[in-house]
């Protein structure tokens, strides 16, 4: 679980404009660093199955709302992309 500081400074770094919180950018962002602190954790708990399938399901979701961005703002993606260090 992130730290609500923690959250704020991602949404800070990703927002479109002044009281974004829920832009799909913002939303990518927040699910990737959710994704890589499970990572993290599933290389001390390997058997840990039922957080196993939260991040299944986060990552599913950042890669639904990365086609929508990729879909309807390619420039949008691109930045994302190139932001967050996702795509090669």
């Amino acid at each position: 679980m992130l730290a609500r500081e923690h959250k704020t400074n991602i949404i800070e770094q990703y927002k479109t404009h002044a009281n974004d919180t829920g832009s799909p950018e913002v939303q990518i962002a927040i699910l990737s660093t959710r994704i890589t602190e499970l990572t993290d954790h599933f290389k001390a708990h390997k058997k840990d199955h039922a957080s196993r399938r939260g991040l299944l399901m986060m990552v599913s979701k950042r890669r639904s709302l990365l086609d929508y961005l990729k879909k309807y703002d390619t420039e949008r993606y691109k930045s994302v992309i190139q932001k967050l260090g996702i795509r090669k």
